[in-house]
């Protein structure tokens, strides 16, 4: 109910998900010169939608759900605070896509996120073996 009070019902001002989410700040900026990357961090915000989003990010993951599952994994690998602000970032997806154009979202849980990651990495591991001349087998009786 916050999200919308501070936000409205009315999502059409930001053209696209990547607009909301860049005035949220949750985006990351891209500050360049010289073809050299000089900042990529996120902005510092007052926006009170952010810091909901942010509290509601730390919050789910704590969960069994698909988005509690990105957390963890993202928290284990860049950090806790760069995978609060990446799962604030996916929850404000959700929220704009839900507002704007009434998409419903059904979470598939963290068994289904977690298939699909294992799928992801095996796809992987395929195609760089093939990039070196070598075909992957699966071993006998490992699923």
């Amino acid at each position: 109910m916050r999200l919308v009070a501070e936000c409205g019902t009315d999502l059409s001002r930001w053209p696209t998900a990547k607009h909301f989410t860049s005035w949220l700040t949750l985006s990351p900026g891209c500050k360049v010169s010289g073809g050299k990357v000089l900042s990529s961090h996120t902005r510092k915000t007052t926006n009170r939608v952010a810091a909901l989003l942010r509290l509601a990010a730390v919050t789910v993951g704590k969960t069994s759900t698909a988005l509690g599952t990105f957390y963890r994994r993202l928290a284990a690998r860049i950090g806790k605070a760069k995978a609060v602000t990446a799962t604030a970032r996916k929850i404000a997806v959700l929220f704009y896509n839900a507002m704007r154009f009434g998409m419903q979202y059904a979470d598939p849980g963290a068994d289904h996120y977690e298939q699909r990651y294992k799928e992801r990495v095996i796809k992987q591991l395929h195609r760089r073996a093939a990039e070196f001349g070598f075909c992957l087998q699966p071993a006998e009786g490992v699923s």
